[in-house]
This record gives C-alpha cells, structure tokens and sequence, in this order.
C-alpha cells in the first residue's frame, strides 16, 4: 500500500468536493435572486475552495463559510410596491442577505437556530438562509420564521449539490415586479387568485425565495412557437 495513502484524506476531499459544489450553487442562486455577487465569486475553482475553507486535516471549516450580499438596484425596483395614498414613496422590500453554513453535523435544533436568528436581528439583515447537514427539528422550522420583517429560510447542503434552475427540463422563472404584475392584470382582467398557482414550497420558489402574492413568469420553450409564457401567483 502506498505510505501516503490516508482514508481519512480521500473522505475530506470528498467532502470538500460535494461542500464546493454546495458552495457555488449557493452563489449562482443570490445571482439570480438579484444580489451583487461576481463572477468570480461564482467560479470559485476547488483548490482555492478549499485553501480558504479547510481545516488542518483538510476536511471542510463550515464555521468559516459566511456570505453577506446586497441587493442590485434592479432587485430593489422589483420588490418595491405600488404607490398608494397613504405610501407615496414606497421603500424596497428587500435589503442585504447572509448565509451561514451550520458546523454541526447532528442534532440541529431550536438552540442553533436562536443563535442564527439572533445574528441576523442584530446586525440588520434582512434575510437570512441557514444551512445544514441534516434536517432541522420542526420547532426549528417554526423558530426560523418567527422573526417580524425578516426573511430566513433552511436548505439543507443535498438540496444545493446540483442548481435545478440549470437542468434543461426547468423552465426559466422570472419573478414580475409590482407594477409589472399590475399590467399584467388589468391586460388580462384578472384578479391574482383567478391565475394558476406555484407553491412557495415548489423547488424553483425556495431557489428564488419567491414569497406568497408575488407573480412570476414562466418561460418554456415550444416547438411551434419558439418561447411562450405562462404566468404563476405564489401562495
């Protein structure tokens, strides 16, 4: 057997391979959300994934990988309401994202979760994604949401391996802006409940962090058409 050969080392590349694909899906989706991210961000080669994010084995820091992004000028146009009279001058509903990868590999409960949220009040996040290893407790679940105008959601590091927005069965999502939903209304004489549904638990929503009223445009491609599309009021 060659002298170098360690078990331990091939399960921390694995590791660190599986976490690094995590990893970018994780980017490529506050990019299609609307977050000022890079393209370098995006394209992290693995090497230097790992150079940044190992620990002295070589197996994955999680208590290291923490993302904070801002939301584009474009993403703020989009979650800006309409103006009433009682809101002339409407505020985006949207504002700076932080991700945390959970270290723990078991056991994810109310207690990390507190800890998560109370980070994310504290320093005025207005969204917040916790990821884990392992499926959280329902009362983790419950305590995530709980938060008065904050956004915080759960993946769990499988969900992100592969980005399902880039597998070519997925139709293009594109989320309508307040006023663009308006239109999109009075076009058609609708009132949003008359439109077709998509679950805020759908696997596309949760990628987008779609929230309940919004609309989104579903493109697909046809044969005889070329693209047409189709609308979705998320509840």
């Amino acid at each position: 057997m060659d002298e170098d050969y360690s078990p331990g080392s091939a399960d921390a590349e694995r590791e660190m391979t599986r976490l690094w694909r995590t990893w970018r899906t994780v980017f490529e989706m506050l990019a299609d959300r609307g977050y000022e991210v890079t393209e370098e961000e995006i394209q992290i080669p693995l090497d230097q994934f790992r150079a940044k994010y190992s620990d002295p084995l070589g197996y994955p820091d999680r208590a290291k990988m923490k993302i904070s992004a801002r939301p584009t000028e474009a993403m703020v146009a989009k979650y800006t309401p309409l103006p009433t009279r009682n809101n002339p001058n409407p505020q985006g509903e949207c504002g700076t994202i932080y991700v945390e990868f959970c270290p723990d590999a078991a056991g994810v409960g109310t207690k990390q979760i507190r800890n998560f949220n109370h980070f994310v009040d504290e320093n005025n996040f207005h969204t917040g994604i916790f990821i884990s290893q392992t499926p959280i407790s329902p009362s983790a679940v419950r305590l995530l949401s709980s938060m008065p105008g904050r956004f915080c959601e759960h993946f769990q590091e499988q969900d992100l391996l592969v980005n399902i927005t880039r597998h070519e069965l997925v139709p293009k999502h594109v989320l309508l802006s307040a006023e663009e939903k308006a239109r999109l209304l009075e076009r058609y004489r609708l009132k949003e409940s008359q439109l077709p549904r998509i679950q805020v638990s759908d696997p596309v929503a949760r990628y987008l962090g779609l929230r309940r009223g919004q609309v989104v445009k579903i493109i697909r491609k046809s044969e005889t058409a070329g693209r047409y599309a189709s609308y979705r009021w998320v509840i």
